[in-house]
């Protein structure tokens, strides 16, 4: 369907704010994290062009537009966490039908801490670029801004070539929302249930706190917004 990816090496990195950090929540307390496996991640959000390549037709019956901001290359959006595994599911099976799917490998939404690994881009800063943020950096809610979202790839990328981690739309990561466990952790997947997924990297309708890179956001995962949508990761499933 034309998604690029960039390879994220494995690594470790401090995940979380620092109590100094404006805008900072109770809930981004600063840890240690390790991956210890490399993963790919889409270069940019996943665009309505391609949604609605791997959901025309599907049985579930689902939109293949659901967007409410329209344009092939706009962000897909007003998706829920549910649509979005369906999704991959279905981009799963074509891959695989096709023989273009290695064995142990599939299609997800990145973990929590995979998200903020790629956000951060090494930096530890509040947002990729820096400590301050302006309309020429994101798509975001500033005052005179677009008001909807825009399409991908207009705003700079971030130092691995990562697109709009800040604003346009938030991104449904895999991870149920929880307080970060304390100490040292190695490949955080976060707890086994919960009643909200957790969103990152801020979206077009919020004030830029909302877009750094240590923001967790939750929504119920059946909730469709068109400030939601999200970016594809390909890894080895463990």
């Amino acid at each position: 369907i034309g998604m690029e990816m960039i390879l994220c090496p494995p690594g470790t990195f401090t995940m979380g704010s620092p109590t100094s950090e404006p805008g900072r929540g109770t809930d981004e307390t600063q840890h240690q994290v390790t991956l210890t496996q490399g993963f790919y991640l889409g270069k940019y959000e996943l665009t309505q062009a391609q949604y609605q390549t791997v959901m025309n037709g599907n049985p579930e019956g689902l939109s293949a537009d659901p967007s409410n901001f329209k344009g092939s290359n706009f962000p897909v959006e007003s998706i829920s966490w549910e649509d979005a595994q369906i999704f991959l599911t279905r981009l799963n099976e074509i891959e695989q039908s096709a023989g273009r799917l290695p064995n142990g490998w599939k299609y997800v939404l990145p973990t929590e801490a995979e998200w903020e690994y790629a956000c951060r881009a090494g930096t530890t800063t509040a947002y990729s670029w820096g400590n301050d943020i302006n309309s020429s950096l994101a798509n975001y809610n500033y005052g005179n801004d677009a008001n909807k979202t825009v399409n991908i790839g207009q705003y700079a990328a971030n130092p691995w070539g990562f697109f709009e981690m800040h604003g346009n739309v938030r991104e449904w990561v895999s991870d149920w929302k929880a307080d970060y466990l304390t100490g040292a952790q190695t490949d955080p997947e976060g707890p086994a249930s919960g009643s909200r997924r957790v969103t990152r990297g801020g979206s077009w309708d919020r004030v830029g706190p909302y877009l750094r890179s240590g923001k967790r956001s939750i929504s119920n995962p059946t909730a469709r917004y068109n400030g939601i949508g999200f970016r594809v990761a390909f890894q080895a499933v463990k």
